[in-house]
């Protein structure tokens, strides 16, 4: 990777280098976790200036999903679970309004005086949170602490604001591709139970020589009686003939 640009010699945009690598990481991830702690150690190396280290987290908030808090290391880590400990955060706000918060001095805010607080007692004294842009009902936001008031300002807020601009396709990238993955391997979890289930009703139906729905409602009657799931009634009669749980094939 190239040099790295520091906040403070312009509000040129990041370079080429930086979103190549944040693209090929998209394709190299194991999931978007590990995209976003990548995302924050980047964006923190490109936002800190020797001797002025900034930290950084990102909130991730998905439909029917807990919020993922990533971090460009353990310092980071561990302020950025002051995220989950408030309803309303400057995170929260800057996701869902698509704003940007400024908090210049967290001794002197007023916005958000437990955060603050909280985050005062891990010595941060300002905090820049900024929105990502993302589609849909996904939503984010990269925030930056450092432990010097009036850190983000001029043109250190604009530089922050455009690499925010820049990174935000490749975040965009990283959250479709993890849906994915998801909706397949639920795909795939649906088709390999839907086999068991097919398998033991055919094992039921042979050995009680009835019919397919007699023997669904075989099968449905003993899981109501075992109080378990029916698939894994299901499992136990394909079990139960020796032959080792059943198998579905699926190229997902």
């Amino acid at each position: 990777m190239a040099p790295r640009i520091l906040a403070s010699e312009s509000t040129a945009k990041p370079d080429t280098s930086v979103t190549e690598h944040l693209h090929e990481l998209v394709l190299n991830s194991p999931d978007v976790e590990d995209f976003l702690n990548e995302l924050a150690r980047v964006s923190a190396r490109n936002l800190s200036e020797p001797g002025n280290e900034v930290l950084c987290s990102i909130a991730l908030l998905r439909r029917r999903k807990g919020a993922t808090i990533a971090s460009s290391g353990p310092e980071a880590q561990e302020i950025g679970r002051i995220e989950y400990q408030f309803s309303d955060t400057p995170s929260m706000a800057a996701s869902l309004e698509q704003v940007t918060i400024h908090l210049p001095d967290t001794a002197e805010e007023p916005r958000w005086p437990e955060y603050s607080e909280a985050v005062l007692a891990e010595k941060i004294r300002s905090v820049l949170a900024l929105p990502f842009q993302l589609e849909g009902e996904t939503k984010a936001a990269l925030l930056l602490y450092s432990r010097r008031p009036y850190r983000f300002e001029g043109r250190v807020l604009e530089f922050a604001q455009d690499f925010v601009s820049q990174t935000s396709l490749a975040l965009r990238l990283a959250v479709r591709f993890a849906h994915y993955s998801e909706t397949a391997a639920n795909l795939r979890a649906t088709l390999e139970s839907r086999t068991v289930i097919d398998m033991a009703v055919g094992i039921i139906m042979a050995q009680n020589r009835c019919s397919q729905d007699d023997a669904f409602n075989i099968l449905k009657a003993a899981s109501n009686t075992r109080n378990s799931k029916l698939h894994d009634v299901a499992a136990a009669v394909v079990n139960a003939l020796g032959k080792g749980p059943a198998r579905t094939h699926y190229d997902g």
